[in-house]
């Protein structure tokens, strides 16, 4: 998320930054910086009006797209159709391999000599929107899945803003 701020250019500007979990760290640095923010745990009011909740402030802020980072929840089948074509996603692989979680330690133990991240439009299919952008991170021998999550972290916070930018501007 601090990468898609700092990485904001005439391309977009972030008008609010939403999570599900009230005390996260990003939340606080995001009102340090003066952007509004939303912060609603699902567990106190259900999915459905979590996402209404959210639905409304995203709208109320003015924002016309999603950029997903570190949101570690499926977005229910409604919601995507509401946000249709305007979700986008980064995911720790090169996608369509190794879909939801673990990816880090699925790629070393198939034995892989290249992991990654993807960015991808969001659909209702879990990680299976359209490609719009990858960067290649190479396993190295002895790469525990702490090791290489550290260096696709890094790879995300390059290729995120970048990609974000191209798709808004296409």
């Amino acid at each position: 998320m601090r990468s898609l701020v700092a990485g904001g250019t005439d391309a977009y500007k972030v008008v609010v930054v939403a999570s599900d979990r009230p005390h996260a760290e990003g939340l606080i640095w995001a009102r340090e910086q003066g952007i509004p923010t939303f912060a609603l745990s699902p567990k106190d009011v259900g999915k459905q009006a979590y996402e209404a909740a959210l639905d409304a402030a995203l709208r109320e802020a003015g924002a016309e797209y999603i950029a997903l980072a570190g949101y570690m929840r499926l977005l229910s089948d409604d919601f995507v159709r509401r946000w249709r074509d305007r979700v986008i996603n980064i995911h720790p692989s090169l996608l369509p391999k190794y879909k939801g979680l673990d990816t880090h330690a699925r790629a070393i133990a198939a034995g892989d000599r290249e992991a990654g991240c993807s960015v991808h439009v969001v659909t209702e299919e879990l990680d299976g929107g359209e490609v719009l952008g990858q960067t290649i991170v190479p396993i190295e021998p002895g790469d525990t899945p702490e090791l290489l999550s550290t260096r696709v972290l890094a790879a995300e916070h390059r290729l995120y803003p970048r990609v974000l930018a191209e798709w808004l501007t296409r």
